[in-house]
């Protein structure tokens, strides 16, 4: 099978076949995601929040990131493997910022890297990957490496000057040479601009329905997550609890194990 690269991704745009991402943050969730037809696979910088029980995802390094995507890359065999480049990874400068973009590739394994912030910020370390010829996806709106600054987690471009911003922005990033951008947490019709107004694959996450593609966070898909736009398309977490139940309950009846689970 063909793998999904930064040209599949431009011609499922040209096409208007819409482009469908996932979060994972180990070997056996992104080998399901893989076998389940995802375009892209991101191991985001989310592995804070979800796996890791913290309130947010400014603690998360690179040495955590690129564990966490080496285990998921090594089970990805169509899909293009994005990882996200956590915080004070790129923002120091460019020479920082292309080592540790290139860490994400040559030792994780991933096709690509994803940062948060516009080019007037961040330019220059978007230059100096891209020129090492790693692609770069961008990511704007609600960017949570700067929840601080925003003064919690809240939706961005709903002011006339965020709108001009945020599409000026958009802009710069396409021209700077990102492959693709995530828009969080922002305005459907604001959204919908943007996708239309770029060349490149604009994807949604908690930006409505016409962006050229959606990506969520796993575990909110099934069950675990508390985001407010996200649909549940699967109660996974009952599953696992009455698993789990079920287990302490016969272990502690005596019924597991049962002569069919002994070695003679």
């Amino acid at each position: 099978m063909n793998r999904t690269t930064i040209v599949t991704l431009r011609d499922k745009k040209k096409a208007g076949e819409k482009i469908a991402m996932l979060t994972a943050y180990d070997y056996p969730t992104a080998k399901i995601l893989d076998e389940s037809g995802v375009d892209i696979v991101l191991v985001g910088d989310s592995c804070g929040n979800v796996v890791m029980g913290r309130a947010d995802t400014l603690s998360v390094t690179m040495d955590e990131m690129v564990h966490h995507t080496r285990m998921a890359a090594l089970a990805v065999n169509s899909a293009m493997v994005v990882a996200d480049m956590p915080f004070l990874s790129y923002q120091i400068s460019p020479q920082e910022a292309l080592r540790n973009a290139g860490r994400l590739i040559a030792e994780a394994g991933a096709q690509a890297v994803k940062l948060e912030g516009p080019v007037d910020k961040f330019g220059d370390s978007i230059s100096a990957i891209l020129r090492a010829g790693i692609p770069v996806m961008g990511h704007l709106g609600l960017t949570p490496q700067s929840v601080n600054a925003f003064g919690g987690y809240k939706v961005q471009g709903r002011t006339v000057d965020a709108r001009v911003r945020l599409k000026q922005e958009a802009r710069d990033l396409e021209e700077a040479g990102c492959f693709a951008i995530v828009l969080e947490c922002i305005p459907a019709d604001l959204a919908t601009e943007i996708t239309e107004a770029a060349s490149i694959p604009i994807i949604g996450i908690g930006a409505g329905a016409r962006c050229d593609g959606q990506v969520l966070v796993l575990h909110d898909i099934l069950g675990w997550g508390t985001t407010t736009f996200c649909k549940t398309f699967g109660d996974a977490k009952s599953v696992i609890a009455q698993a789990c139940s079920n287990y302490v309950s016969e272990v502690k009846s005596g019924v597991f194990p049962a002569k069919e689970h002994e070695f003679e």
